[in-house]
């Protein structure tokens, strides 16, 4: 990311998901939230965060099954974390600022599902890594 413009989104999936995971962080430690938002902000740091993680897991799996479950993971909470994302943006009020930040956010958590669905839709028996 240090040397990408801000529009610019990373090509490597394991850089993209852990700057998913970043950009939520940032953006929730600067808006002050209603507390009815509370339980929505602490779910989405962990969706959020599952999302990158799990990635890393599939790269390190233990077997293909393996890699193709923590793909699955990772399209679930990527997911998750687009449901988070729209209830806080539906029950706070937030400036401009914030809520172009927060709309970006959700297209990028979109953009991870459509990214991961093809993987995370493979047969086990299928291999996911191609043969070298």
């Amino acid at each position: 990311m240090d040397s990408q413009s801000p529009n610019t989104k990373p090509y490597d999936l394991e850089e993209r998901t852990y700057a998913f995971a970043l950009r939520i962080r940032l953006f929730l430690h600067n808006v002050k939230w209603e507390p009815v938002s509370w339980p929505d902000v602490k779910q989405l740091l962990r969706s959020s965060g599952s999302v990158a993680a799990n990635h890393l897991e599939s790269i390190e799996a233990i077997s293909p099954t393996d890699s193709l479950y923590r793909l699955r993971i990772v399209k679930k909470e990527a997911r998750e974390s687009s449901l988070w994302l729209r209830l806080l943006n539906d029950c706070n009020p937030l400036n401009t600022e914030n809520h172009t930040n927060l709309q970006a956010l959700i297209s990028e958590s979109n953009e991870l599902v459509k990214i991961f669905a093809p993987s995370s839709e493979k047969s086990p028996q299928t291999s996911l890594f191609p043969e070298v």
